[in-house]
């Protein structure tokens, strides 16, 4: 009797074991595929998160203490792909109401984020990646708002499945509304999340509308900088009861954080190559090492979501981007066609 009992425990230790094993190949399987050129950044979180649904993490915390330093790193990386000659033709006719349509976004997320119920900081970044860049605002901002893995994976997840829609939708919005090159680009540039989906729908409307959309977006993107020092001030001298969700006493204590340094390096890193010319090859590849690190990262931070998490913080966050989204797409197709709003 004792002798089946033990030959039980064997063969389910056995099982452990090989279940335990097959997780961990497939992760790194997984890991490794998001370094192809075959994955894309949302690709890449969609696995995470499918992951970390169907599996018990083996490296949750070696997986969140480096995804936060190669989330920094990628985005340092991806100033090489900056031109500030280019964001500065564009932001002397634009800064204006760059700057209101960025102020607009995020006061308004803030505000559906209460009516809505959604957790601040996820409200905050769904805000921040709708008012500039997508998942690179996002990335950038979220580690300095000090946002775990839930939030950020549940922020850029809405983001990044709001920006495909906009790739698809808005070239034939733009052709049936007879909007010119021009002012797709524009509208383009302001209401689609992502670089990466501005210069794809531009690129579908035409060589001007591409233009315009990818200068205005570089303008905004630079954007980040300040927001991400204004975040990092904030939390510094008002504690993280602005940012927070816990409303408990003592929340809003001031905190000692990290300043974003990287992000100074990411200002660095467009300076060389924009007037660094000759390094040109370099920083091309720095860059496109930058968009490999931001993907395998967002694998990295999809893997921490899970079944709980996910209840935890159910459909409130991808309501309030939407929400939030078509509003801004809206007022800004609107003052565009008005005229109040052109390059």
């Amino acid at each position: 009797m004792s002798h089946g009992i033990s030959g039980s425990t064997q063969v389910g230790a056995a099982i452990v074991v090989h279940s335990l094993m097959s997780v961990r190949v497939a992760f790194f399987a997984l890991l490794a595929f998001s370094a192809t050129p075959w994955s894309s950044p949302p690709l890449s979180l969609s696995l995470g998160v499918a992951f970390g649904m169907l599996f018990s993490h083996p490296y949750a915390g070696a997986a969140r203490r480096s995804s936060k330093h190669l989330l920094q790193i990628s985005v340092v990386a991806l100033g090489f792909a900056m031109n500030l000659h280019e964001v500065l033709r564009a932001g002397k006719s634009g800064f204006v109401y760059t700057l209101a349509g960025i102020t607009f976004a995020l006061v308004l997320g803030g505000v559906l984020g209460r009516l809505l119920g959604v957790p601040r900081k996820a409200a905050y970044l769904i805000s921040v990646g709708t008012a500039i860049c997508g998942g690179s605002a996002i990335a950038a901002v979220g580690p300095v708002a000090d946002a775990n893995d839930e939030e950020m994976s549940v922020s850029i997840g809405t983001v990044f499945l709001l920006n495909a829609i906009g790739l698809i939708v808005f070239p034939p919005i733009g052709h049936a509304l007879g909007l010119t090159e021009s002012q797709f680009g524009l509208w383009a540039a302001l209401a689609i999340h992502d670089t990466s989906s501005v210069v794809g729908a531009g690129a579908k409307y035409g060589a001007i509308a591409l233009t315009v959309a990818t200068t205005v977006k570089l303008t905004r993107a630079l954007w980040i900088v300040p927001l991400t020092l204004a975040t990092a001030a904030v939390r510094v001298h008002l504690g993280d009861a602005h940012l927070g969700d816990d409303g408990r006493a003592g929340s809003a204590k001031k905190k000692s954080i990290a300043w974003p340094w990287f992000i100074l390096f990411f200002l660095g890193a467009a300076v060389l190559s924009t007037y660094v010319t000759r390094a040109a090859p370099i920083t091309s590849w720095f860059a496109k090492a930058g968009r490999v690190g931001l993907t395998i990262t967002l694998f990295l931070i999809g893997t921490g979501m899970s079944r709980a998490s996910l209840r935890k913080v159910g459909v409130r966050p991808l309501v309030h981007g939407v929400v939030l989204w078509i509003i801004v797409a809206v007022c800004s197709l609107a003052f565009i066609q008005s005229g109040l709003v052109s390059l």
